[in-house]
């Protein structure tokens, strides 16, 4: 059994060593590959996360004008914020923004619907916002 089953913190620090000595053909080449995917699945799932969180709020804020509050602002800026710095991190994840933009789409629509308490949903069956817009701090959709 290796550290990696056993100790992970341990396991990182041996892996990470054995990088610097330039030690290859001693890495745990299986782990490591498994790990890098699962961080670059991991930056995917907050990009998903964060716009759907986003989304959420700016379809409360459309379509119900009536109940804005300071909270919902909050929220929606600290979402761009997030995003901002997450993609400035990974530039890389903006190419993926049209496809990981139909996910969060679902997952906010879901969530708006349960929060609004909205019987039937009134939201478009595709995002109607751009992602210019979306990611645009000066971008706040009408009221319907």
């Amino acid at each position: 059994m290796s550290t990696y089953d056993t100790d992970f913190h341990q396991w990182i620090e041996e892996q990470s060593a054995l990088l610097r000595a330039g030690s290859l053909a001693q890495l745990d080449v299986t782990h490591l590959i498994e790990e890098l995917e699962g961080m670059s699945a991991r930056e995917r799932r907050e990009l998903i996360n964060r716009l759907a969180v986003l989304l959420a709020h700016l379809l409360k804020w459309e379509y119900q004008p009536e109940r804005r509050s300071i909270s919902w602002r909050l929220t929606i800026n600290e979402q761009r914020r997030q995003l901002t710095l997450l993609l400035e991190d990974s530039p890389s994840l903006r190419q993926r923004l049209p496809e990981l933009l139909v996910r969060s789409y679902r997952h906010a629509t879901r969530a708006a619907m349960e929060e609004t308490g909205f019987l039937t949903s009134p939201f478009p069956e595709h995002c109607a916002y751009s992602i210019s817009e979306i990611l645009n701090e000066d971008y706040w959709p009408a009221g319907h």
